[in-house]
């Protein structure tokens, strides 16, 4: 039974990926893609979503971050990834779920600063650590891959 999950952590300039192992227990960082604008991010992604559902373990769910304020209202940019939900929804059939992202980066941020000291590397690393992160939260909070 498929029951990978992919995460991805949207930013203006970079997209961080994650994805989870076959069981759907642990996630761990898979990569950070560098986008021009906003449809460059989405063709990019939607190209890594087919290469990664022809692998043998597949994709059972895409889970995407959702940037929002400490308490829970949207963002100033909720609605742009809200739109690339929407435009990636048109380009896979895999199923998308929204995982609230409140302070992932600065968790991410604070557990690669402890192993590596030169915020150039740390950087490069930043997003596809925070994208892990919302999908260990996600799959923690859910307890199985299937969508919300």
């Amino acid at each position: 039974m498929v029951r990978r999950v992919l995460a991805v952590d949207v930013g203006a300039r970079r997209v961080g990926l994650a994805i989870s192992d076959a069981s759907g227990t642990l996630a761990r960082p898979l990569e950070t893609i560098v986008v021009a604008r906003d449809d460059d991010a989405v063709d990019r992604v939607a190209r890594r979503v087919v290469a990664l559902s022809a692998e043998d373990d597949g994709l059972a769910t895409i889970v995407v971050g959702l940037p929002v304020h400490l308490d829970g209202t949207p963002s100033a940019e909720s609605a742009r990834v809200r739109a690339f939900v929407a435009r990636l929804a048109t380009m896979t059939k895999v199923p998308i779920a929204v995982e609230d992202e409140r302070l992932t980066s600065r968790e991410a941020e604070s557990r690669l600063a402890a192993r590596e000291r030169d915020w150039r590397k740390r950087k490069r690393k930043l997003d596809a650590a925070a994208a892990a992160i919302i999908l260990q939260d996600y799959l923690d909070r859910t307890g199985s891959p299937g969508p919300d």
